[in-house]
C-alpha cells in the first residue's frame, strides 16, 4: 500500500524475538539493536512498573529473587506465550520505545511466535503489540524465522530442518519451498532444565537454589553427553531444614543426570518429527542434516546427542541466540516474498485461514 511505503520513510520497522527468557529487537539495515531479559519489576499486587516504567530488562533481572516485600520482579511470558498481558504490554512498549528512538511514525513489527500456539494466543500477541505502540503487526513462526536468520535454503525445493531450543519451548520444523512442511512444538526448554537442577539439589542435598543460580550451574557444568574431563562447581543456597545459608560442591555427572528428563523430551520430539516427514524430505536431510539454535543448543553435547538419536549430522548455526531475531528482520524486508504472511491485525482470522489453503 502507498501509505506503508510513505510511512516506511519515517519509521523504523522492526522484528522482535519475544522470548520467555530474553527479547531481541532487530531493525532493518541496523541489525540487532536490543537484547534484554524478558523481566519486569512492578509494585507488588499491581501492574505498575517501577522507575516510571523503566524497570524492565537488565535492570529488572538484577532484582530476580532479591526483591523486598513491596516489589515483584516477574517474567510475563511462560512457555513462549503471554501469561500476564498488562505487564507484557508495558515491557513491549519499553522495548519498542527504546529501539525506535525518535521515530515520527509508529513502526510495523514482525513478531516470532511458537508454531504450537493457539489462535487465541496469536490474537493476544497482536493486540498486546498494537497497544504497546506497533502500527501493524505480522506474526511468523519461530522455526521459519530461525531458518531465515540462519541462512538456510528454505525457499528451495529441498528440506531444511531446524531445532530451536528456547527458554520456554522447543520448536522442531522441516521447511521447503518457503513454507513449513511439518512442525512439532513442545513446551520444554531451558527453564525446565533450570527447574530440573533446582529439584535435584533440593531432593539430594536439601539445598534450595534460585533460578539465576540454577541457570549458572547449567551453563558452567551442564552437559548432555559425558565430558572428556568432568567438572565440579561450588554452589550456595539455603538449607531447607535449618534455614541457614550453605555451600556444597556438585559435579557435572550429577547435573547431567538431573537434565535427563527434559533432554529426553527434546530428543523424542526431534525423532517424532523425522518419523512424520515425507520420504523425499527425509532423504534430503541425509545430506542437509539438522541445524540447531537457541540457548539450549549451546548446552555441551546437545549436537552429539541429536546425532546419536537421529543418525544425521547436526550443526549449531552461527550466533544461535540471535537467529530468530535476524530472521524476523529479513522477513519484514521481504513480506511479499513470503506467501504465508499473517497480517492478522488487518484481516483477522479469515485471512489467516485462507492464506494456508
Amino acid at each position: 500500500m502507498l501509505s506503508d511505503f510513505v510511512f516506511g520513510w519515517f519509521s523504523m520497522d522492526m522484528g522482535i524475538d519475544l522470548g520467555t527468557c530474553s527479547t531481541l529487537v532487530c531493525i532493518r539495515d541496523k541489525g540487532i539493536v536490543l537484547n534484554e531479559p524478558s523481566v519486569v519489576a512492578v509494585r507488588k499486587g499491581t501492574n505498575i512498573v517501577l522507575n516510571n516504567g523503566e524497570a524492565v530488562g537488565l535492570v529488572a533481572r538484577e532484582m530476580l529473587g532479591k526483591t523486598p516485600g513491596s516489589i515483584s520482579a516477574i517474567r510475563p511470558l511462560k512457555d513462549g506465550v503471554i501469561s500476564d498481558f498488562e505487564v507484557t504490554e508495558s515491557m513491549l512498549a519499553y522495548f519498542i520505545r527504546k529501539a525506535h528512538g525518535g521515530g515520527i511514525v509508529r513502526p510495523r513489527v514482525v513478531i516470532a511466535v511458537p508454531c504450537g500456539i493457539t489462535d487465541v494466543e496469536r490474537q493476544a500477541v497482536i493486540g498486546t503489540a498494537e497497544r504497546a505502540g506497533a502500527r501493524k503487526v505480522y506474526l511468523v513462526e519461530e522455526p521459519m524465522a530461525a531458518g531465515i536468520g540462519a541462512g538456510l535454503p528454505i525457499i528451495e525445493p529441498t528440506a531444511s530442518m531446524i531445532v530451536d531450543i528456547g527458554g520456554g519451548t522447543t520448536e522442531v520444523a522441516i521447511m521447503s519451498l518457503a513454507d513449513v512442511a511439518s512442525c512439532e512444538s513442545i513446551r520444554v526448554g531451558g527453564d525446565d532444565m533450570d527447574e530440573a537442577i533446582i529439584n535435584h539439589l533440593k531432593k539430594t542435598y536439601n539445598l534450595l537454589l534460585g533460578e539465576a543460580r540454577a541457570e549458572k550451574v547449567k551453563m558452567q557444568i551442564g552437559s548432555v553427553t559425558p565430558l572428556e574431563k568432568e567438572l565440579t562447581m561450588e554452589v550456595a543456597g539455603r538449607d531447607t531444614i535449618s534455614g541457614m545459608p550453605r555451600k556444597i560442591v556438585i559435579t557435572s555427572e550429577e547435573i547431567r543426570e538431573a537434565l535427563r528428563s527434559p533432554i529426553a523430551a527434546i530428543l523424542e520430539t526431534v525423532t517424532a518429527s523425522l518419523e512424520k516427514a515425507e520420504p523425499e524430505l527425509a532423504a534430503d536431510l541425509i545430506d542437509n542434516g539438522i541445524h540447531i539454535c537457541g540457548g539450549g543448543s549451546l548446552l555441551r553435547g546437545m549436537d552429539t546427542a541429536l546425532t546419536n538419536a537421529t543418525g544425521l549430522k547436526v550443526q549449531i548455526v552461527e550466533d544461535p541466540l540471535s537467529s530468530v531475531a535476524r530472521g524476523t528482520s529479513i522477513y519484514l524486508e521481504n513480506l511479499e516474498m513470503w506467501k504465508d504472511t499473517m497480517d492478522r491485525s488487518e484481516y483477522g482470522r479469515l485471512q489467516y485461514a485462507t492464506s494456508r489453503v
